[in-house]
């Protein structure tokens, strides 16, 4: 852990409808921690997703001391975006159902206790390194994750569900599972590890800076976002029976020792294959081929 001297501003993201709003009430005490430090905070305006990323963005080149995102794992994603690789400390106050990186990275999951922590760590002057992965596509755009890359059944049903306009809510992702289950089959991956190409047949392709996503899922159990590597973990030839009989077992992280699941470990992971979409930290990012890399301690966290 290192320390940090500056007192200037702080930057604030704020998504008061995360988490279908049930934190909204703790909002106020969050920005009264934050003020009581006594230095500026700044709430960015995020009438948009453009708007959000664009307000980060312009808060960390101005200089300010700290960006803090308040809300759930979209929102903390976002924030990602504008303070990796910078060195500019970033807070968390999750205010979201899911909270996996959060939770990951050991930090409290309860918004007014968060705040207190982020509080603390803005008076001592407190951070830490740990670990992002940055994903490439074939254009060179760039996004960066904490999480965990999907690219296989998982955000193939993202995907599905993303086109749906009904049912509406959490609803659509269970209609969308029933669809994709009737529909699986194994696709063809070219994977390519630290320069060692496997040519794979799947139904599940995870990569993880952290274990945990989907609200609990610990996909891939045994990443750590401190050793500079990337976790993957591949579910082959599955069938609807035996998917269906693994999948309890993601949120114990011991499907990994099914006969069909194979786990790997690289600094560097290109993904090929056919009509995938990826997704990273539950959001949409970009269709395959992608590259995936460790960036040790590109986030500099608030802790």
């Amino acid at each position: 852990m290192t320390q940090i001297g500056d007192s200037g501003p702080v930057a604030v993201l704020l998504n008061p409808s995360a988490g279908r709003g049930r934190h909204r009430d703790a909002l106020p005490g969050v920005l009264e921690r934050l003020r009581a430090t006594g230095r500026e905070v700044t709430v960015l305006p995020a009438g948009s997703v453009d708007e959000a990323l664009a307000s980060c963005r312009g808060a960390v080149a101005s200089g300010v001391s700290a960006l803090v995102a308040v809300g759930g794992d979209g929102t903390i994603h976002l924030g990602l975006q504008a303070v990796a690789g910078t060195g500019i400390p970033f807070g968390v106050v999750p205010a979201g159902t899911g909270n996996d990186f959060v939770v990951e990275l050991g930090l409290p999951d309860e918004p007014v206790a968060a705040a207190a922590a982020v509080t603390r760590a803005l008076d001592g002057g407190s951070i830490r390194k740990v670990d992002l992965g940055r994903l490439t596509d074939a254009g060179g755009n760039v996004r960066w994750f904490g999480a965990v890359l999907a690219a296989g059944f998982d955000a193939i049903v993202s995907e599905r569900a993303n086109r749906m306009r009904f049912p509406r809510g959490p609803r659509r992702y269970d209609v969308a599972i029933v669809a994709e289950m009737l529909r699986l089959r194994p696709r063809r991956y070219t994977m390519v590890l630290d320069g060692v190409e496997h040519q794979l047949d799947a139904v599940l392709v995870a990569v993880g800076n952290t274990a945990r996503y989907g609200g609990g899922m610990r996909i891939t159990p045994d990443a750590d976002p401190t050793d500079g590597l990337l976790d993957v973990v591949v579910g082959g030839r599955l069938g609807r029976v035996a998917f269906a009989r693994i999948k309890p077992h993601v949120y114990q992280g011991t499907h990994v020792g099914h006969p069909l699941v194979t786990t790997y470990r690289a600094a560097t992971v290109e993904l090929r294959a056919e009509g995938i979409v990826s997704y990273v930290d539950g959001e949409r990012a970009f269709p395959l081929p992608v590259t995936a890399t460790s960036a040790p301690g590109a986030l500099t966290l608030l802790a």
